[in-house]
């Protein structure tokens, strides 16, 4: 059996990737995960932390995004598999990004989003090899990939 190598992107605010992990565990498969910071006040404040403080917001964010891109961009360059999700609550526009640097390295990556988001992700979409509206079809195309 392949083990396969997920970089989990996407929304913050909920327990998606704990209940993808949880079930891809319970069911013994050879995955294993990979995910950005998701603290989001620690992500957000790293630059600042490591480096030093900013009178201007976008310093801050502009150091706080470089510090995290060295874990995404190398995350995302050792997955197998990309997954991301996009939340309902707030639009994840680092997501959509993540998902067009796995398209244009050739990685696969499936996406859950609500049917309400299809339009405005249709290109997206069209790049992944799976859209997906919650978890539990992920975990099902998850349990396929590893059939012997």
């Amino acid at each position: 059996m392949t083990e396969y190598e997920v970089y989990l992107s996407g929304e913050i605010h909920s327990n998606w990737r704990e209940d993808i992990i949880n079930a891809t565990e319970s069911k013994n498969l050879p995955i294993s995960f990979t995910g950005p910071v998701t603290d989001h006040d620690a992500s957000d404040n790293i630059g600042v932390d490591a480096t030093g403080p900013e009178e201007k917001n976008f310093w801050k964010d502009h150091k706080a995004a470089k510090i995290n891109s060295i874990r995404i961009k190398n995350g995302i360059e050792s997955a197998n598999i990309v997954i991301i999700k996009f939340g309902e609550k707030y639009r994840q526009w680092n997501a959509a990004f993540d998902a067009g640097y796995a398209a244009a390295l050739g990685k696969s990556y499936i996406v859950i989003h609500p049917e309400d988001f299809t339009h405005a992700l249709k290109e997206v979409d069209a790049q992944a090899m799976a859209v997906a509206r919650d978890e539990a079809a992920v975990i099902k195309i998850l349990e396929y990939l590893t059939l012997k």
